[in-house]
């Protein structure tokens, strides 16, 4: 047998799953994306008699599932396995986007965003933790980082989706389109292979060693489980001495830079609709943003190691907070598409240096809780952010939409820049594979 074999294999079984799991984030992202997407379509048209407020409580449905969603994926996935929970995931999200195109009235569309949302928070970590089970070693960071790249190119999709068929079909295609997904599950359930840990963690150890045989991978070292005491401890230490200062801060950080990136995510259509662009340019403008997060999530990591994540956590903020601002100036094309691709350069990674200054600035034995919290507070943040958005058109505010967010992000720069004043209390340099799981 060649030297090389057993890394070809191992490459081989990396590829299935990082390449299933792609898939399944890019119709993550297309559904979440969608809706800001056909949504200045649904206020122009009245669609179901919608106001900007509603359009804004109707955005805030699908994050608020994904908030439930995100919390839920870990317990359930330890119960029936993370394979079985992605199948269910991409099931839930496609089915709940049938409700919506079928949808007679803004009720039935907005249970279909919720429970489109408890999909989509649930998809994201479940399919993280896949690829870093499978992972050539040492390229955690990089498979991890290639991941979140579909979530973004989701977001370019959705905006074709909607250019291509909402004017002559109409808005439901768009929807219809996001059922699609349904066709992909039987290849989950065929070629996707189970998490290596969960098989060891349940003692299925002949599963996993034959799996493992197999492509020549190295089985996970799972250590024993965590009792609820022993999260109620990590937790607690969160908050002891002087540590809840630093919490606090890190949790208001994260706040302010979920209600940006989802705020923005939502509204960036109908804000650019507002300030005098037509529709084919605000879609072409998604299409531009998550570029920009493409990129950005290649380059987050490499700043970060090489400055610092604090420091270009802050930095990127104030970055972003200036080029959402400058998106209420109306100025030339070719300088807003510019300023609307290092927007989502910035935006789309800012949030993903808080994650990775909290797991730095941690101790081993709640580095996850630490993180997991951080994440779980900013969702808050991600129900406010269309909230808002809706409020202030509604009130004939569009205007200040985009300065609003741009103060949410100078808010989440000062408070990262404030809590990383104190020195680390690890010298422990961490990649971007952590952070990388709760960046959305």
């Amino acid at each position: 047998m060649s030297p090389l074999a057993p890394s070809a294999r191992g490459s081989r079984l990396a590829l299935l799953v990082v390449g299933l799991c792609w898939l399944a984030v890019l119709f993550d992202g297309l559904d979440m994306f969608i809706y800001g997407s056909v949504l200045p379509h649904l206020l122009e048209t009245r669609t179901f008699g919608i106001t900007a407020d509603q359009a804004g409580d109707l955005g805030s449905y699908a994050t608020f599932g994904m908030l439930v969603g995100a919390l839920t994926a870990g317990t359930v996935a330890d119960r029936i396995g993370r394979k079985r929970l992605m199948i269910g995931c991409v099931t839930l999200f496609s089915l709940a986007s049938g409700i919506c195109a079928v949808s007679g009235g803004v009720a039935v569309f907005g249970l279909g965003r919720t429970l489109a949302g408890v999909g989509l928070g649930g998809l994201l970590p479940t399919a993280i933790s896949m690829v870093s089970d499978y992972a050539p070693r040492g390229r955690g960071a990089l498979v991890i980082g290639l991941l979140m790249t579909a979530h973004h190119a989701g977001g370019i999709l959705s905006a074709y989706v909607a250019k291509w068929l909402v004017d002559p079909v109409g808005w439901r295609a768009a929807f219809w389109v996001c059922v699609v997904p349904l066709a992909f599950v039987p290849l989950l359930i065929k070629l996707l292979p189970e998490s290596l840990s969960f098989l060891v963690a349940k003692g299925r150890t002949d599963e996993a060693h034959a799996l493992a045989a197999r492509y020549e991978v190295q089985l996970p070292a799972v250590t024993g489980k965590k009792t609820a005491a022993d999260r109620w401890d990590a937790l607690l230490g969160l908050f002891r001495g002087r540590e809840w200062i630093q919490t606090l801060l890190y949790w208001l950080a994260s706040f302010g830079g979920l209600l940006l990136v989802y705020g923005v995510a939502t509204w960036l259509p109908t804000l650019m609709r507002t300030e005098g662009y037509e529709l084919a340019s605000a879609l072409t403008f998604v299409v531009v943003f998550n570029l920009g997060g493409i990129v950005g999530m290649l380059v987050a990591g490499r700043a970060s190691d090489r400055f610092g994540a604090p420091r270009i956590s802050a930095i990127w903020f104030a970055l972003t907070a200036v080029g959402v601002y400058l998106l209420s100036v109306h100025l030339p094309m070719g300088v807003t598409t510019l300023v609307v691709f290092l927007t989502g350069v910035f935006l789309n990674s800012a949030q993903t240096m808080i994650y990775a200054t909290v797991s730095i600035r941690s101790t081993p034995d709640n580095r996850a809780t630490a993180v997991g919290w951080t994440s779980g507070m900013g969702r808050f943040g991600a129900v406010f952010g269309p909230w808002l958005g809706g409020q202030l058109l509604a009130a004939g505010h569009g205007d200040w939409g985009f300065t609003a967010f741009a103060l949410a992000g100078l808010s989440s720069m000062v408070f990262i820049g404030v809590a990383a004043l104190r020195t680390p209390r690890t010298g422990t340099r961490v990649g971007t594979g952590q952070e990388l799981v709760t960046a959305h």
